[in-house]
């Protein structure tokens, strides 16, 4: 037991890539890779995690690692499932582990169709909240009201005006086993949650809020207290499905208004510091009060 416990705490994502300092999806996949153990091929699509792990000579992972087009990567990670299931490898598992750009966008046909199918896969979407790897440009991910590259700020925008994509509750409508978030800010919470999604067969998903200081523009010491104070505004709800009903939420200890939250970052500083962006703080406050009433998050655990 003891061995099994060392084996799975292995660092599997190590020095040898070039993200950002302080980059929240860096340092989810590591802890990610912890929890899996090595029997496992990651399937990555383009994006940030594929750019800064891939320089030609060095290599960060420790596992089999395959990087294919955007809009594919559910789609080679049903083929390696397969290629296993022919094998009877029944040990190895598939980790797709994409950004919200193939995730939401590009390559949500192919996850859809991997999710109708039932195929073997956990796949992760490392969401943080734009196509970081091309200059910040709004994803379907993105946050109500953050200027990004291509939905600036200024005196005819309040930056993006469309809502978030709810992708996890668009999983679990697929009716798959398990589907979660969670932050790189709770590092524990994210491995317990990976880990458990591991224990099931099927298609699995997993959520992970990444901030990334380049784009959300905050210093690169503070990525995980802007994570949690995403968490404890409730903009940010972590929770667990399985089988389309929801079994477990992090509590919010100490609730802080989203004013707070959106002080950390440049992204947001067109609606503070006056009143201009006033109805629009109300707006994003309206839904982190919606999260905190839909899930309970104020209420006592079970």
């Amino acid at each position: 037991m003891t061995a099994n416990i060392a084996a799975q705490q292995e660092d599997l994502f190590v020095s040898g890539h070039r993200a950002c300092h302080g980059c929240g999806m860096a340092l989810s996949v590591r802890h990610i890779l912890k929890a899996t153990g090595k029997d496992v091929i990651v399937v990555t699509p383009t994006g940030c995690l594929e750019t800064f792990t891939s320089p030609y000579g060095y290599s960060p992972w420790r596992v089999p690692w395959i990087h294919h087009l955007f809009e594919n990567g559910p789609s080679i990670a049903t083929g390696v499932a397969a290629a296993l299931r022919a094998q009877k490898r029944d040990t190895t598992r598939v980790v797709g582990i994409g950004g919200d750009g193939s995730t939401f966008d590009i390559g949500f046909g192919a996850l859809s169709g991997m999710l109708e199918r039932g195929d073997d896969v956990l796949y992760i979407c490392v969401d943080n909240g734009a196509y970081m790897n091309t200059g910040g440009q709004r994803s379907g991910a993105t946050p109500l009201y953050a200027a990004t590259s291509t939905h600036p700020a200024g005196k005819l925008s309040a930056g993006k005006v469309e809502m978030k994509k709810n992708i996890p509750m668009i999983v679990a409508a697929h009716g798959i086993p398990y589907v979660a978030t969670a932050s790189v800010a709770y590092v524990k919470d994210l491995q317990k949650k990976v880990k458990r999604a591991m224990e099931f067969r099927g298609p699995r998903y997993i959520q992970v809020d990444t901030p990334c200081p380049s784009v959300w523009g905050f210093p690169s010491d503070r990525t995980l207290e802007v994570g949690r104070l995403g968490v404890q505004s409730g903009l940010i709800p972590l929770f667990e499905m399985e089988d389309g009903e929801i079994i477990q939420v992090r509590k919010i200890k100490k609730k802080v208004a989203v004013e707070t939250y959106l002080k950390t970052q440049k992204r947001y500083r067109h609606l503070l510091g006056g009143t201009d962006g006033k109805r629009e703080i109300e707006e994003i406050q309206a839904l982190a009060d919606a999260n905190i009433k839909k899930f309970n998050l104020m209420g006592k655990a079970k």
